[in-house]
């Protein structure tokens, strides 16, 4: 009885035996484990941004407008570097605008040029009445004449006397004097020849060239008109100018940047222009001038910007978008 609850109670050999699974299927795991510890462990680019929690507001549309931005953090849409970081409206100018005015008080007898024309440098666009400065000129030129005349009497006289005190039939007294009076003549034709190079200048300043090459902007005068180089005042007296010139492929954008965008601008910066009578063309320009002074009341800076490559499209004292590229 004892023994056969004994042998009721012992475990069969087979139970003892534990499921074993295969071996194969334990390393497949184990690979699988390694494989994904080495994938989370493996460095990547976007490893180096980093997100800092601030405390600040999500961003917004207005806040990716702002120029503050943090350097360490992600660049923005435009990562190209060549987007506009400021955009302002201006007016196109001719960077050197040119009025030809008179050296003297004179009349207008000839002009041949009209507005629009294009002038070359050197190119005769105005004759003033040179009738006077010609007779100058003759009066000089005589006067020249006589002097030089005068000059060579004495030197002949000179000479003469000179080989008399040498045998002592003149004394040395009178050598002396005619050796100055030689001397007071080359003097005096050196004021004739100066008095004549001024008449000559004078002569020359009757025909009016244009200094540079460009298109007459401007034409101030007709024939028969009184010019001078200045005004006294009021509004009926002469002409103080006769044209305006100026070179139309030589030209740039003046605008008027607020003090608070003056940090996003530099020297040498390039900048994209566009007319507003055209807004579909797009010209390269970069700052070539930074005024030294700003406008107080306005709290304004004036910026200059040269058009690289400009063209027939562009026209002096329109409107024009200029972007300040990054």
């Amino acid at each position: 009885m004892n023994a056969d609850k004994l042998r009721s109670l012992q475990i069969r050999p087979e139970e003892k035996r534990r499921p074993q699974r295969p071996l194969w299927v334990i390393l497949i795991l184990v690979a699988l484990a390694v494989a994904a510890a080495v994938y989370f462990a493996w460095p990547r680019a976007s490893d180096q941004r980093r997100i800092i929690n601030t405390g600040a507001h999500p961003a917004t549309n207005n806040d990716a407008a702002s120029p503050r931005t943090n350097p360490s953090a992600p660049p923005s849409l435009d990562v190209s570097g060549t987007g506009p970081s400021l955009t302002v409206n201006g007016y196109l100018i001719n960077r050197e605008r040119i009025e030809i005015s008179p050296r003297f008080l004179g009349l207008v007898t000839w002009i041949g040029v009209k507005k629009g024309d294009v002038v070359t440098n050197g190119q005769v666009v105005v004759l003033l009445d040179e009738t006077e400065y010609r007779a100058r000129y003759a009066q000089a030129a005589g006067q020249l004449a006589n002097t030089k005349a005068i000059a060579a009497k004495n030197a002949f006289a000179y000479d003469r006397i000179h080989r008399l005190t040498q045998t002592g039939i003149e004394s040395k007294q009178v050598e002396d004097d005619t050796r100055l009076l030689v001397e007071a003549d080359k003097a005096a034709v050196e004021a004739a020849e100066g008095s004549l190079a001024l008449a000559k200048t004078y002569l020359d300043w009757c025909t009016i060239r244009s200094p540079i090459n460009g298109v007459v902007l401007e034409k101030l005068v007709n024939a028969n008109e009184l010019v001078m180089p200045q005004s006294f005042g009021g509004g009926r007296g002469p002409r103080t100018a006769l044209m305006a010139v100026a070179d139309p492929m030589d030209l740039q954008v003046e605008i008027d940047v607020n003090e608070a965008d003056l940090s996003k601008i530099s020297p040498g910066q390039p900048c994209r222009v566009s007319p507003e009578a055209y807004p579909e063309r797009r010209y390269d320009g970069i700052v070539a001038e930074i005024a030294p002074e700003a406008d107080r009341a306005k709290g304004t800076l004036q910026i200059k910007v040269q058009i690289l490559k400009p063209d027939a499209f562009l026209t002096p004292q329109l409107s024009a978008k200029v972007e300040f590229l990054k």
